[in-house]
């Protein structure tokens, strides 16, 4: 199979140009919550100073549903699940514990999901350490299961009152999982996922005051998932170690792209997060990259599986997604790396998703995974990027 690097062509592989003055001073312009003092940056070389490679990461999901009992996280099928993702050559997985959130209207997090919270909290315990034994590092995130459907980046309490029980709920859970990930040696940890209507809106010092708290308790790298259309806008990235993104950008505006204009589109994305990590001074890690196995994936990645009928399996559109937007990726110097969007706890259960939905295994789209995974990154060839963020 040949090297992803050559998939791109040598045009664009070239080296970004320094980003423009507009994004250099975007960090310094930004405006700010009322009442919420600059953000400090106490962490800004941390990823430089870890030493870590470049992550080649795989999310492994939970089973979400009871009807299958033995065969989520800490289970004997899990365990494959991480030798089958050592073995494709990741060197970090992502484990995604959820609590459940009833609507958008924010009325708490129930830390229980389709097991008790005590069960689900040993299960991902023996989770990390089985990782760590295979030396794999591992990201915990935790995340929100909205039961009415609606995507939680629109969660709105409504009122001052209900904005503070709402922080107050995801504090509690947040910092529960914080508790796990110092006990158990976890790399790193996402404070939150796609929280659009907190981390983007003058609610973000409450935010800010959160990933503190978590700081206080949790000696790890620190990173947010934002969603790819809000993480310019998103106010506290400033306190991270990384910035997260989940890296679903749109490739291309029309269906039937053709290759060419897919890496042209991951070039375009390389630049935008090029300009980001320049204007925070901080790295740029892709929380989440995925794309579904339908033709014209990389038109609308977010559309999410469980939504679609009459779907054609598409293997070489999902494959050739994941070729255009991480091959740039390769020669990105501030590019720290990424965990693909997902396989499952239970890699052979396939009632998870459809046939056409995100993950990639034993399709075409994890040979290219596999490919990327054996690629040297510019970030490990050269570490400018992480080395200037040492320098006063």
């Amino acid at each position: 199979m040949c090297s992803i690097v050559a998939w791109l062509g040598a045009a664009l592989v070239a080296t970004l140009p320094a980003a423009n003055a507009e994004a250099q001073s975007a960090r310094a312009a930004r405006p700010l919550a009322e009442g919420m003092e600059r953000p400090l940056l106490p962490s800004a070389s941390a990823w430089g100073a870890s030493g870590n490679a470049t992550i080649r990461g795989i999310t492994i999901g939970p089973i979400e549903n009871t009807y299958h009992p033995a065969v989520g996280y800490g289970t004997e099928a899990f365990s494959r699940a991480l030798v089958e993702s050592r073995d494709n050559g990741a060197n970090w997985i992502a484990l995604t514990p959820f609590g459940r959130v009833a609507d958008l209207s924010g009325r708490g997090v129930d830390p229980t999901f389709e097991a008790p919270h005590e069960d689900n909290r040993a299960a991902i315990e023996r989770s990390i350490r089985w990782a760590h034994e295979l030396g794999l590092k591992v990201m915990l995130v935790p995340h929100l299961w909205v039961e009415s459907g609606d995507w939680r980046a629109l969660i709105d309490p409504q009122s001052e009152a209900g904005w503070h029980a709402w922080e107050e709920s995801y504090r509690r859970f947040v910092l529960a999982w914080a508790d796990v990930a110092e006990r158990e040696h976890v790399e790193l940890l996402s404070a939150g996922v796609e929280l659009r209507s907190w981390v983007t809106t003058a609610h973000a010092p409450s935010f800010v005051r959160l990933l503190r708290s978590i700081r206080e308790r949790y000696h790890g790298l620190l990173t947010y998932s934002a969603n790819w259309d809000d993480v310019e806008t998103t106010i506290p990235l400033g306190e991270l170690d990384l910035i997260g993104i989940n890296a679903f950008y749109p490739l291309a505006e029309k269906d039937d792209a053709d290759l060419k204009t897919l890496l042209e589109g991951g070039a375009r994305v390389r630049e935008r997060v090029h300009a980001l990590a320049e204007a925070w001074k901080k790295p740029v890690l892709f929380t989440e990259i995925g794309y579904t196995t339908r033709p014209n994936p990389a038109v609308k990645p977010w559309e999410w599986p469980d939504k679609m009928k009459n779907v054609v399996v598409d293997q070489k559109a999902q494959a050739e997604a994941y070729r255009a937007l991480l091959a740039p990726f390769t020669s990105e110097p501030a590019f720290a790396g990424f965990f693909v969007w997902r396989v499952y706890a239970d890699p052979d259960d396939v009632s998870q998703e459809a046939e056409w939905g995100f993950s990639p295994r034993k399709k075409l789209a994890e040979r290219v995974m596999r490919e990327v995974f054996r690629t040297r990154f510019e970030t490990e060839r050269n570490r400018w990027f992480f080395q200037a963020l040492s320098k006063p």
